[in-house]
């Protein structure tokens, strides 16, 4: 599950979920909205140079896309800023990243995704929480595949959209990647894509807030957290001191459910009922 550079995890995706399917979330460092990846997905990118005023161009780059499909029968369209659409469902998400006189152009095309791991990957299951990042536009998804008169594999898609793109751009050259080049990249994903401070810590700051009941008394609370961590808390009324205490253990720990749960000693449900960890998830 990719999100966008200024998105909010816990608000976009449902981490349970993703955590008990071993679904990695990773943070692009292009803005818009948060998209599933699965092996029915094609990605495709462009980069381009040009004058600043002019690199960020959703019509230019989905144009090869739309006449692919159109070419197949298939009414395709771009729909507001940078949503493709079929029947007005959504098969394709657009964003860029301006670096520069440079543009980095990608979108994703479901063309036989699971459409099913992909709803309950993004489904929302938090609205307690109070930030200014990025919200999703939530859409009804389809896969192209359901479109064609001719069936055909993702890879044959792959294989006619290359082509495509080729004769749009005959002086196009295909470069395969070095050994070296392959290990620059890995580097990259390893040291920055694949770490928590970049996909949770660089979020937005924001505020959690919760309703707890303590000894037949309901308590609100506010828990504010930036770049990751934990840094402070607020009560509508005054709570016990073992609540207080527990709350003040937790002052600059990473917000993060195992990091949490091993802080407080939780083991069961029960446990969890019982603690301060009901305030924070």
């Amino acid at each position: 599950v990719i999100m966008g550079k200024h998105q909010n995890p816990l608000k976009e995706v449902n981490l349970t979920y993703l955590n008990q399917k071993q679904i990695p979330i990773i943070r692009r460092i292009s803005g818009g909205g948060t998209v599933y990846h699965d092996l029915g997905n094609l990605n495709y990118s462009f980069i381009d140079m040009g004058k600043a005023d002019s690199l960020v161009n959703f019509a230019k780059y989905s144009q090869p896309v739309l006449d692919l499909l159109q070419s197949f029968g298939v009414d395709a369209k771009l729909v507001g800023k940078s949503d493709l659409k079929i029947n007005d469902k959504k098969f394709s998400g657009n964003a860029s990243h301006v670096y520069r006189h440079k543009v980095l152009h990608h979108g994703t095309l479901l063309f036989d995704s699971n459409l099913k791991v992909l709803n309950e990957s993004i489904k929302i299951n938090r609205n307690n929480i109070t930030d200014k990042a990025v919200n999703s536009n939530r859409s009804v998804v389809v896969n192209i595949s359901e479109y064609l008169s001719t069936q055909m594999t993702i890879i044959d898609f792959k294989s006619k959209l290359f082509q495509h793109i080729q004769n749009i751009f005959p002086e196009s050259k295909v470069i395969n990647l070095s050994r070296s080049q392959i290990s620059e990249i890995q580097k990259l994903a390893d040291e920055k894509y694949k770490t928590w401070e970049w996909n949770f810590g660089y979020g937005p700051k924001y505020e959690i807030n919760s309703l707890c009941e303590i000894h037949g008394a309901e308590i609100d609370f506010r828990v504010k957290i930036a770049k990751g961590f934990i840094q402070s808390y607020e009560s509508s009324s005054p709570i016990p001191s073992d609540w207080t205490k527990s709350l003040n253990s937790i002052i600059g720990l990473q917000h993060e459910e195992e990091i949490i749960k091993h802080h407080l000693g939780i083991q069961t449900p029960k446990e969890i009922k019982n603690s301060i960890f009901q305030i924070l998830f």
